[in-house]
Parts: structure tokens; C-alpha cells; sequence
């Protein structure tokens, strides 16, 4: 069920530097001028100690990240930016899968025990699924389960909306199920607002997946390195909002070595 297409593949470092100075306002000049990110070295563009966000998120939560495919192009940017802030992280976004609702679920349901009891998340941030499939009470009734299986183990679950995208012969059959699933998470959220949130990512991308705030790469679906940096920009401020921690600046990771992560390769990015 991966639903990635074949293209070449181009990491596109400056590329992705151009578009976070653009989109979020920052500045990553010297980084693109030294080809990748600044991790290693010990200031920042600015001429600032790079490790103050790292000094100052000692107590930063531990986050497991969960979702499709869609996630997993998301998850390098999302990595590199919340390990640039000493937030320890960690993914389990599968191709094909990685959703919590019906038949296709069950590899993640026998694959989350596992990681919860390696990687000991704080917090476990779950992206709604292009599989997500079910009605609005087989949905929400899948979030539920997840929250006690999140919450059993002493972690916060933090639901976050799939960002639009081309609902193309595949998905069509699917598409009013695919309406509702952010609909029942916050749903879920909103019941048991002491362990679980809902982050609507539409504040982010929009509603209209081939609009160019929406970031998809050629096949509609997937984000490509701009897209992917923009969300990690956005998801690490909202956990670090809810969690009191400070995300890195993104000059610090925005150009490294994730934007030539092998996930890019099919999506004919630019």
C-alpha cells in the first residue's frame, strides 16, 4: 500500500534554506554557504551559542512519532530540528501504513508496545493517516485506544491533522472517511484534555492540498524538503509551547544532512 511514485533524487539544500526564509522568517545564509547545517560547530549564524536551546531543554520531552508515509517524509526535518534542541526523538512512520484505525492498523499496534518500551517516549505524536479509514465511532473509538496505550505507559498523546492532499482513484473510495478522521481526534481531545491534544496542522498548510502553501512534492500527497522544514519549524514550536521547551533556531538544522535522506528520492523534488 505505498502510495509513492518513482522520480530522481535531489536533496536541495540551498532550496530548502531559501524556503524557510521566505515562510518562517528566518535566516540560513551562512549555513548554505558552508553546504549543509551548523550541528557540529559551537555558534550560531548570528554569531550566538548554538547549544542555549540545547542548555535550556535538559527536561525536554522524549518524542516518538507516528503516521504514514506522508510522516515519514516529514520525519528527517522533524528529527534533525528537535535534536538540534536536544529533544531526544525518535520515528516510527511507515510506508503503507502506520495507522491506528481497521485491519491495516494491526502492524502498528503489534509494533508500538515495542517502541514505547525502547525508546520510553514522553510524548507520542500521532499524524493522522491517509489510512485512517472507519466511521466517525470506529475512529474515534481507535484514538481512544491509543490515548490508554499511550497514557498506560505515563506519556502524552498529541494528535495532529494530515496536511491536504490530492485525493486521487486510490484514496476516492475513502474520501468522506478521510473528512472525518480529524474530526473524531479532536473529538477524543477534547474529552480527555489532560493527557491528549490536537494540533490542526491547516493553520499551517491550509485546506487546499495544490496550493503552493501546501508544500506537496509532484504526486499531490508527499512533502518534499521545503514542505518537510516547514512543518518540523512548526510542529517543534507547538510541542515546545506545550511541553516549555525552546526549539532550536532553524539555521541550526534547517540545511543539514536530512534533506539528502533516501525518503526524497521518489518524489521528484525541486
Amino acid at each position: 500500500m505505498n502510495h509513492m511514485h518513482t522520480a530522481s533524487r535531489n536533496p536541495l539544500r540551498r532550496s530548502v534554506a531559501l524556503a524557510l526564509t521566505a515562510a518562517v522568517g528566518v535566516t540560513v545564509l551562512a549555513a548554505c554557504a558552508g553546504g549543509g547545517g551548523t550541528s557540529d560547530g559551537h555558534r550560531s549564524a548570528d554569531g550566538g551559542d548554538k547549544n542555549s536551546a540545547a542548555r535550556a531543554n535538559t527536561d525536554a520531552p522524549r518524542v516518538l512519532w507516528m503516521g504514514d508515509s506522508i510522516a515519514g517524509t516529514e520525519a528527517p526535518a522533524l528529527g534533525a530540528a528537535l535534536k538540534a534542541g536536544d529533544v531526544p526523538f525518535k520515528s516510527m512512520a511507515a510506508d503503507g501504513g502506520g495507522g491506528v484505525v481497521g485491519e491495516v492498523a494491526e502492524p502498528t499496534w503489534d509494533q508500538l508496545p515495542k517502541e514505547i518500551e525502547s525508546f520510553k517516549p514522553d510524548v507520542v505524536a500521532y499524524q493522522i493517516t491517509t489510512y485512517d479509514w472507519g466511521t466517525p465511532d470506529e475512529q474515534r473509538a481507535a484514538y481512544e485506544k491509543l490515548a490508554k496505550a499511550v497514557g498506560d505507559a505515563g506519556a502524552d498523546l498529541v494528535l495532529v491533522s494530515a496536511p491536504p492532499f490530492k485525493i486521487d482513484t486510490f484514496y476516492k473510495p475513502h474520501a468522506a472517511e478521510i473528512k472525518t478522521a480529524p474530526k473524531s481526534a479532536k473529538a477524543v481531545a477534547d474529552r480527555q484534555k489532560d493527557k491528549v491534544r490536537f494540533l490542526d496542522s491547516a493553520t499551517l498548510w491550509g485546506t487546499d492540498g495544490t496550493a503552493p502553501k501546501a508544500h506537496r512534492s509532484k504526486d499531490g500527497i508527499h512533502s518534499c524538503q521545503q514542505g518537510s522544514a516547514a512543518f518540523a519549524q512548526w510542529l517543534t514550536k507547538e510541542l515546545g509551547r506545550l511541553y516549555s521547551f525552546t526549539p532550536a533556531p532553524a539555521d541550526q538544522w534547517a540545511t543539514g544532512s536530512w534533506t539528502g535522506s533516501k525518503v526524497y528520492g521518489p518524489l521528484g523534488c525541486k
